[in-house]
């Protein structure tokens, strides 16, 4: 149910930017980057069924964040007791850094959270649906998704999540695990519904150069990618490319746009 008694009501930043298809490639790249922290990724490793869970885990994942958005606050907040109490049952050991962890630590979270947020917004603006103001006011107003989950000292500005991501660089590493679920992402299953298609695998193969793209240079190198002149702006034209074609399956199939 969409209304404006939520946590981000109309003419809010969150809902220009999550209600942009470009999000949604923002939130692919976000997977990348995300595998990059050892503790983060083993939760996901070891409590997650792959290929079994992988779109059924987007699914989910995207009905969270989109009804963080845009439903009333009752709602949100039966989503949030949901991933809260998955949570709780996410820990155990990290076979990387032999540290332990678990899903609902502060840390983790402002991680997961951050890594999100950043991505989302940067896909919007990188087309230039928004300003850096804007930019900064969606990183503002997510503070408090973020804050629902637990998590804490979230940026609430880019200068902010640029700090927040050097300072914990020296925790991240593209391990054999992090590696391994980077191709996984790359070769991903896909739906049983869109199996047959003929364009699905190229499509998705497209969808997720296009996420490697816009990761930070500094995570590019993380993985070992070369830089590749002109590769900044294949990006750009593939994500305005899948975000036409999302607007137009949109309104093909007659789903409303989500207000504003």
């Amino acid at each position: 149910m969409i209304t404006d008694d939520g946590y981000f009501p109309a003419g809010s930043a969150t809902r220009r930017v999550i209600g942009d298809p470009a999000a949604l490639i923002g939130g692919f790249s976000a997977l990348f980057l995300q595998t990059l922290h050892p503790r983060a990724m083993a939760g996901v490793d070891q409590h997650s069924s792959f290929p079994d869970d992988f779109w059924p885990r987007l699914e989910r994942t995207a009905g969270y964040v989109t009804t963080l958005a845009f439903a009333d606050r009752a709602t949100a907040d039966k989503a949030v007791a949901r991933v809260r109490g998955i949570h709780r049952h996410v820990r155990g050991i990290d076979t990387v850094t032999g540290r332990e962890y678990s899903a609902d630590d502060p840390d983790l979270l402002r991680w997961v959270h951050t890594t999100e947020v950043s991505s989302f917004a940067a896909a919007v603006r990188r087309l230039g649906l928004i300003d850096d103001a804007e930019q900064d006011r969606f990183l503002a107003e997510q503070v408090r998704a973020g804050a629902l989950l637990g998590a804490t000292d979230l940026p609430a500005s880019r200068a902010e999540v640029d700090a927040y991501f050097a300072d914990v660089r020296p925790e991240l590493v593209a391990s054999p695990i992090a590696k391994r679920a980077a191709r996984r992402l790359m070769l991903a299953p896909l739906p049983k519904r869109a199996e047959f298609l003929t364009p699905a695998r190229p499509g998705w193969t497209a969808v997720a150069a296009i996420a490697i793209g816009m990761l930070p240079p500094w995570a590019k190198e993380l993985y070992g990618l070369p830089r590749v002149p002109g590769a900044d702006l294949a990006t750009t034209i593939g994500l305005r490319t899948l975000r036409a074609g999302l607007l137009t399956f949109r309104r093909a199939t007659g789903r409303p746009a989500p207000p504003r």
